[in-house]
């Protein structure tokens, strides 16, 4: 594994996006169980996508024009509705001080459905990681898998990482409702900048 794809996968993975949004937001609102349980829902909803990257389902996703807006239009309106629970304090991002087992289910599955709903996932899949696989390569799926899961447990840490720091500083936000207020304000607009961004997306 070169020291390329790793330097080039942990400022894939670091640069703010939705999962990183979604972590963050878990982490201020729920604590720092919750953002670890996000950071492992986005983590795992990579897998769809690595699966279809080495099926060859990503490539029609490339070459689909129809296959990739009916994804895409999805990803759009689910990061709609995450702007508007966001701005109602309801779901996955409302504030609980004890949180349980059943909640934190549903900070998993939420993590899960943001990253499985993004068509440039599977098409970034698609795209990078064979500029990292050698021509001569003697089992092309074997090192696939290597490097995929190289991605994902760096996914897996830094979002982590992301989440812990904003659940340290999560009390004195939530004691101070002009503060959250705003936060919640700004992760609206985040998921709703990110929705847009997808909806302009082309393949």
């Amino acid at each position: 594994m070169s020291w390329s794809f790793l330097l080039t996968s942990l400022i894939v993975v670091a640069s703010p996006g939705t999962g990183v949004l979604y972590t963050l937001a878990a982490a201020l609102t729920r604590g720092s169980r919750a953002s670890v349980a996000a950071a492992f829902g986005c983590t795992l909803g990579i897998v769809p996508h690595m699966i279809a990257a080495m099926l060859g389902l990503a490539a029609v996703l490339h070459t689909s024009a129809l296959a990739f807006a009916a994804l895409k239009w999805c990803g759009v309106a689910y990061l709609l509705y995450m702007s508007w629970q966001a701005l109602r304090e309801t779901g996955a991002l409302a504030v609980e001080a004890d949180i349980k087992e059943r909640s934190i289910g549903r900070v998993i599955v939420t993590g899960f459905l943001i990253n499985i709903l993004n068509p440039k996932l599977s098409i970034f899949f698609l795209a990078f990681l064979p500029q990292f696989i050698p021509a001569d390569e003697a089992s092309m799926l074997a090192r696939m898998l290597e490097l995929s899961g190289a991605f994902m447990a760096m996914t897996f840490v830094v979002f982590v990482v992301y989440g812990l720091c904003a659940a340290a500083v999560r009390k004195r936000v939530i004691s101070r409702p002009g503060v959250m207020a705003w936060l919640r304000r700004s992760f609206a607009a985040g998921f709703a900048l990110l929705g847009a961004k997808l909806a302009f997306a082309e393949r």
